[in-house]
C-alpha cells in the first residue's frame, strides 16, 4: 500500500476557483519535473484517487479514468502535461477536488479501512453456526465463504474476502421491496395492509396483529403482502421486470442477477410461505382481487434475486443516502419512504434478535436466511456482509459479529453521541480536526477554570496538547490565575511543569507577568523537582 498523500487544501479565498484555476492547482501539487518540464504521472494520480476511496468504475469518474488511461498505452510514457491533464479531468474537476482535499464523509479512508481488515479477519476465525436447510441450494454453499463490502454516501468503496461471490438476497429483499411500495403506493395505502410493530416472534410465524394484518414488512407475512401491493396493474412478467429495474437502479447498475434453481426450489417446497399466504387470504387481509399464485411467484422471485457484497453495499448505501444512489447520483426512492423503511429495519429487521441487535449495534439492518446482512449508517454508509453460517435466529454469525465489533471500534451506534468521553474513533473527523477539537476544549476549560471538565478530558485526552502557538493548558491556567487547575495538571496529570511556547515563555513566566505569586511558587517548586528527577535519570544512564 502506498503512503497516503497529503490532503489537498484550498484557502478560503480560493473556494470559488474557476475550473481552469482549480485544475492548475491540482496539477502543480501532484506534478514532478521530467526533462525540464512539469508533468504528472498518470499511474500515480490514479492511485491518489483510489486512496480517497473512489474506484475506477465509478460512474462519476468513468470519463476521467478512460481519458487518463489512454496515456498508459505502450507507445506513451504515462506522463502528461498541464494542458492534457486539463482535457482529461475538466468534466469532473470539482468532484476530484473534494476527493483530494479529504472532503468526503470518511476523510482518512485508508486508516478506516485498515481497521476494517482487522475486524474482517477476526470474524473469519469464527466457525460457529450452521448452513440453512430451508431449501437444498442454501445447504450446498461452502461454509467458509465470508465477504464484506462498504459504500459511503460519497461513493467511497471497500471490499474484502468473497465480496464478488453471487448469493441470493432471500429476506434481505424485504427492505428494498418495502421502500419500493412506500415510494410508489404511499404510506397510507401500504400501512392499511402492513403494520409497523415488532412481532417478537420468528420471521415465519403465523400470528397476525390485532388489526388482522402482518405485524411488519420485514417478516415473511409482511414480505408476501408487500408483493401483493406492487404494481397491481401490471402483468406478472412486467411486475417482476419493474422490480428488477428498481433493484438495478439501487445497486448503481452493478451486479443484480437471478438464481433460477433457488426460485424453483422456493416454489416447490416453500410450504411455510404457502401456509402464511393462505392464512392471510382466509383472514381477508389481502387487497380485493389479489391473485395469490401471482403474489407468491413474485415473492419467491424477489427472494431469489442475486447480488454480491459489493452490489449489496450499494443498495444499503442508497438507503443511507436518503434514496439517492451514491455512484450514479440517481434518485431511486423518496426520502420519506427511506426514513420509514429504516425505522422498521431498526425495530424489526433481524428476526427475533432485533431488540438485542438494536441494543448492541444501534443501527438499522436486515438479515436473510442465506447469510446476508444489509446494514445502514444513515448519512454515512451502507454495509453488506455475507457468510452462510447462521445462528438460531437465522442471522449470519460472522455478519453479526462484524457489526458488533464495528460499533465497538467506531462511534456509529445511534446513541454514541450522548457519550462525551469515549475511546471510540469517529472516522468522519480527520485526525487534524480531532486533535484541534481536543486541544481547544482542554485550553478553553483551563482558561475558564473549569476543573470538572478537565477531569473528564483527562480520562482520554493528552493534557499536554499544544495549540498553534505551542501553548499548553498549564500556560493558560497560570496566566488566568486558576490555582486549583494548575495544581491538578501538575499533581494528577503529571504534565511537564516547564514547557516553552513559540516565544520561549514558560508557565512560570506567565504567572509572573500576570501577577499570580502563589502559582509562581508552585510552578517553580515543581520545575526544581522535575530538574532533579531528570538529572538523576541522566546520571543513571551514564552509569549504565
Amino acid at each position: 500500500m502506498m503512503n497516503q498523500q497529503p490532503l489537498l487544501y484550498f484557502t478560503p479565498n480560493n473556494v470559488d476557483l474557476q475550473e481552469d484555476e482549480c485544475a492548475e492547482q491540482i496539477f502543480h501539487i501532484y506534478s514532478e519535473k521530467q526533462d525540464e518540464s512539469m508533468l504528472i504521472s498518470v499511474p500515480f494520480f490514479l492511485q491518489v484517487i483510489k486512496e480517497s476511496g473512489l474506484r475506477e468504475n465509478d460512474h462519476r469518474l468513468m470519463s476521467v479514468t478512460k481519458s487518463l488511461k489512454s496515456y498508459l498505452t505502450e507507445d506513451r510514457t504515462g506522463y502528461i502535461n498541464l494542458q492534457t491533464f486539463k482535457t482529461c479531468v475538466m468534466d469532473r474537476i470539482f468532484f476530484l477536488r473534494r476527493a483530494l482535499q479529504g472532503d468526503f464523509i470518511i476523510p482518512d479512508f485508508l486508516r478506516f479501512t485498515s481497521k476494517l481488515d482487522s475486524l474482517y479477519n477476526e470474524a473469519k476465525l469464527i466457525d460457529d453456526g450452521q448452513l440453512s436447510d430451508y431449501i437444498p441450494q442454501l445447504k450446498r454453499v461452502l461454509p467458509s465463504k465470508w465477504g464484506v463490502a462498504i459504500c459511503t454516501v460519497d461513493g467511497q468503496r471497500y471490499s474484502i474476502g468473497d465480496c464478488k461471490d453471487k448469493w441470493c438476497l432471500q429476506s434481505c429483499c424485504k427492505c428494498v421491496n418495502y421502500a419500493m411500495i412506500l415510494d410508489e403506493c404511499g404510506e397510507d395505502v401500504v400501512h392499511k395492509f402492513i403494520g409497523q410493530e415488532p412481532s417478537g416472534r420468528r420471521y415465519h410465524d403465523m400470528s397476525m396483529s390485532a388489526e388482522g394484518k402482518p405485524y411488519n414488512a420485514m417478516i415473511n407475512q409482511g414480505g408476501i403482502m408487500a408483493c401483493a401491493l406492487m404494481k397491481t396493474n401490471m402483468r406478472p412478467a412486467d411486475r417482476f421486470t419493474h422490480a428488477w429495474d428498481r433493484y438495478k437502479q439501487a445497486a448503481g447498475y452493478e451486479h443484480i442477477g437471478f438464481d433460477l434453481p433457488t426460485f424453483l426450489s422456493e416454489k416447490e417446497i416453500g410450504y411455510r410461505n404457502y401456509a402464511l399466504a393462505y392464512h392471510m387470504f382466509g383472514k381477508k387481509a389481502f387487497p380485493p382481487g389479489t391473485d395469490l399464485n401471482e403474489v407468491l411467484d413474485l415473492y419467491f422471485q424477489l427472494c431469489s434475486v442475486e447480488v454480491t457484497c459489493e452490489s449489496g453495499s450499494l443498495i444499503a448505501a442508497t438507503l443511507a443516502n436518503g434514496g439517492v444512489c451514491p455512484t450514479t447520483e440517481e434518485k431511486v426512492f423518496d426520502e420519506i419512504a427511506v426514513r420509514d423503511t429504516l425505522s422498521v429495519m431498526n425495530s424489526c429487521g433481524m428476526s427475533d434478535y432485533t431488540g438485542r441487535f438494536a441494543f448492541e449495534v444501534g443501527l438499522p439492518a436486515k438479515s436473510g436466511i442465506g447469510g446476508g446482512i444489509l446494514m445502514v449508517i444513515p448519512n454515512v454508509m451502507g454495509i453488506c456482509t455475507w457468510s452462510p453460517l447462521i445462528d438460531g435466529h437465522s442471522n449470519s454469525v460472522r455478519g453479526v459479529n462484524f457489526c458488533k465489533r464495528l460499533v465497538e471500534e467506531f462511534n456509529f451506534h445511534y446513541y454514541d453521541s450522548l457519550i462525551q468521553n469515549t475511546e471510540k474513533i469517529d472516522p468522519r473527523l480527520s485526525a487534524e480536526y480531532v486533535y484541534g477539537l481536543k486541544c481547544s476544549r482542554i485550553l478553553t476549560a483551563a482558561a475558564s477554570g473549569d476543573l470538572s471538565a478537565l477531569k473528564r478530558y483527562s480520562q482520554c485526552d493528552n493534557m499536554e496538547a499544544i495549540d498553534y502557538d505551542q501553548r499548553t493548558a498549564l500556560h493558560v491556567a497560570a496566566a488566568e490565575g486558576h490555582y486549583n487547575v494548575v495544581k491538578y495538571l501538575l499533581n494528577v496529570c503529571k504534565v511537564n511543569p516547564c514547557p516553552k511556547d513559540r516565544w520561549g515563555h514558560t508557565p512560570v513566566d506567565d504567572a509572573q507577568k500576570f501577577g499570580h505569586p502563589d502559582i509562581e511558587v508552585l510552578l517553580k517548586r515543581c520545575c526544581v523537582i522535575n530538574e532533579e528527577v531528570l538529572n538523576e535519570k541522566l546520571q543513571l544512564e551514564n552509569h549504565l
